[in-house]
Formats: structure tokens, C-alpha cells, sequence
């Protein structure tokens, strides 16, 4: 499975360093990289990821990383495309 990066998550992400490399841009580089490295991860056994608490769908999965939830959908392909932290479910 190719793993594919929709705009929202690559927007979310690249906000999320700015503001990790305004105080050490090391880190920002690590966090990035390792963060990558977990979601290459995900296409050997998606579904091992647990089920989405944001959406009523088996086919969306949470990977938690660091205390961010990096939301992706699994179709023919994976598609990244959530990336928040520390959020409970929403309430309706």
C-alpha cells in the first residue's frame, strides 16, 4: 500500500514544526523525522492501529504519537490526512 499525504495533514504538520523549531530546531528536525518514520510504518498492518474515536468508520485509524493523533483512512491506498493533539473525542 502506498501511503499518500492530503493537504490538511501536511498544512497541520508543517505549522506544528514552525512553532517545535521556534524554541529548538533540532527537535523539530527529530520530531519530524520520527514522526515520518512511524507513519512509513503503517502500511505493513494498518489495521493494528486502532479505530478512529473522531469517526463511526472501521476503515479510519488513530496512530498516537507523542501525544498527537495523526488521523488516517485506509482504502486502496493509506491516506494520511488528520493531525491533532491532545483532543477528546467531540461531543455532538
Amino acid at each position: 500500500m502506498k501511503i499518500l499525504f492530503k493537504d490538511t495533514f501536511v498544512l497541520r504538520l508543517e505549522k506544528q514544526i514552525d512553532y517545535i523549531s521556534m524554541g529548538n530546531p533540532g527537535n523539530a528536525r527529530k520530531f519530524k523525522r520520527e514522526l515520518l518514520s512511524k507513519i512509513k510504518e503503517i502500511s505493513s498492518n494498518p489495521f493494528r492501529y486502532r479505530k478512529s474515536i473522531y469517526f463511526d468508520n472501521p476503515a479510519i485509524r488513530d496512530l498516537i504519537f507523542k501525544g498527537y493523533t495523526i488521523v488516517f483512512r485506509i482504502a486502496e491506498n493509506i491516506e494520511v490526512f488528520g493531525f491533532v493533539k491532545y483532543q477528546n473525542k467531540p461531543t455532538d
